[in-house]
């Protein structure tokens, strides 16, 4: 399979590198050359989705069999202070792609913000009704892909993974980083979420494309918790001082124009084998796969 992911954000980088670990073939597309893409040896080509005529000579060029799409902007609070920006590069991109793509499959990761997060959790029946401009940015790009019936829309919960090198470092990264650093975090405790780890939406992603599915699917992780609740279970694992945590709200800080209820549940995923053997792992015991890592990276350290 040949893969054009539009995106060579962390996410986008981990499911080209997943794919490509399959044996498939990938090439990350984005404005700048990512150094995270370069580093692990991601092709890589430029691309403005934007562009209308940039983004029909990029599937000219590369001749996918599939396009896979996960550019930003993601910054939240940023879309939400720039909403005709965020649409036209969601909306816009996607408009873009879908001409582009003439009929290939295309597999679209969007989010949990296109609900208002009055529901504890939402599936993938349940009525849209964005929390904010990105929300919306992103309702618009799905309903333009879904009108092709080419595609296939995976709304994702809280992404997550260990990202320290990123330009902006996930939720669990940065609690991490700083609790390690022995400096305090405050963290709403009225903020819940069902984070889902990188490496399962890759997971998923890879599965659902040689599949050939179309459609909508939600994949959230199997725990429903607060920030500070996820963070309290960090800690404990990592072993690190819980007493840095200091609870807060959500409308007093940068998460305010996120829903309360960031959560995703699916109705659909165990209807689909190719999703059999692929459940998401919760935070804890991807807090302790992340701890053993750590501690074999310190012991590499030491032992040069």
């Amino acid at each position: 399979m040949k893969a054009l992911v539009v995106g060579s954000g962390y996410l986008g980088g981990t499911i080209a590198a997943h794919l490509l670990g399959r044996g498939d073939h990938a090439v990350v597309c984005s404005r700048r050359r990512p150094a995270a893409a370069s580093a692990a040896g991601l092709p890589w080509y430029p691309l403005d989705v934007r562009d209308a005529d940039a983004c029909r000579v990029a599937v000219r060029e590369h001749s996918p069999d599939s396009v896979v799409v996960v550019h930003g902007p993601s910054d939240i609070t940023w879309c939400e202070a720039n909403p005709e920006a965020a649409r036209a590069a969601h909306a816009g991109g996607a408009r873009n792609l879908a001409d582009a793509a003439d009929g290939r499959p295309v597999l679209l990761i969007s989010t949990d913000n296109v609900f208002d997060g009055t529901r504890p959790s939402c599936g993938e029946s349940d009525p849209t009704s964005p929390a904010n401009a990105y929300g919306t940015a992103k309702l618009a790009a799905e309903r333009t892909l879904l009108d092709t019936g080419a595609a296939l829309v995976l709304r994702v919960s809280l992404v997550y993974g260990w990202d320290p090198d990123g330009l902006r470092p996930n939720f669990a990264t940065t609690c991490v980083r700083t609790l390690r650093a022995g400096r305090e975090l405050r963290v709403p405790d009225d903020h819940w979420n069902t984070p889902v780890h990188v490496d399962d939406v890759a997971a998923w992603t890879a599965a659902l494309l040689a599949a050939g599915r179309t459609g909508l699917l939600h994949l959230g992780g199997p725990d429903r918790l607060t920030r500070h609740e996820w963070a309290l279970r960090i800690a404990a694992v990592l072993d690190l001082d819980a007493s840095l945590l200091r609870p807060s709200k959500r409308a007093d800080g940068p998460y305010s124009c996120r829903p309360e209820n960031a959560c995703l549940h699916s109705e659909r995923a165990a209807r689909l084998p190719e999703l059999v053997g692929l459940e998401p792992l919760g935070v804890d015991e991807n807090a302790r796969r992340l701890s053993e890592a750590l501690d074999q990276t310190h012991r590499a350290v030491e032992d040069r």
